[in-house]
């Protein structure tokens, strides 16, 4: 039977609580990039936008991202909170700033640009 001890008598600061150790003993990390995409329904635009998403975070982001997609047509309230005023948008809420992208995120360059992920000065 495996039980779990801790392995730092560190006390949480003002960085957050302390995260759990793996079994190599390195702290697991939460994710760098928090993503949301919001949608209406399962058209063909929001599935384009969450596809070249995907892609877009396997390309560049190295597994360090989460992506929730909040779909309006069943949870509409939620657009309130992030200002949401068209739909598929992408709103990027970690790393701060808050970001938003709206559409289908099919422009690379432009998408990899508004995400801080490449600067402007390189558009090709």
């Amino acid at each position: 039977m495996a039980t779990r001890k801790q392995t730092s008598s560190r006390k949480p600061g003002k960085d957050g609580p302390e995260r759990e150790n793996n079994r190599k003993g390195s702290p697991l990390k939460r994710p760098l990039w928090e993503l949301r995409l919001y949608v209406a329904g399962m058209t063909p635009t929001s599935i384009r936008a969450f596809e070249n998403l995907k892609r877009l975070c396997e390309e560049h982001m190295h597994g360090e991202y989460k992506i929730q997609v909040v779909d309006l047509l069943e949870r509409p309230m939620l657009a309130r909170g992030d200002q949401i005023i068209a739909v598929p948008t992408l709103v990027r809420r970690l790393p701060t700033p808050v970001k938003k992208i709206i559409g289908d995120l099919s422009n690379t360059e432009r998408v990899l640009v508004g995400l801080d992920l490449r600067p402007a000065g390189e558009w090709r």
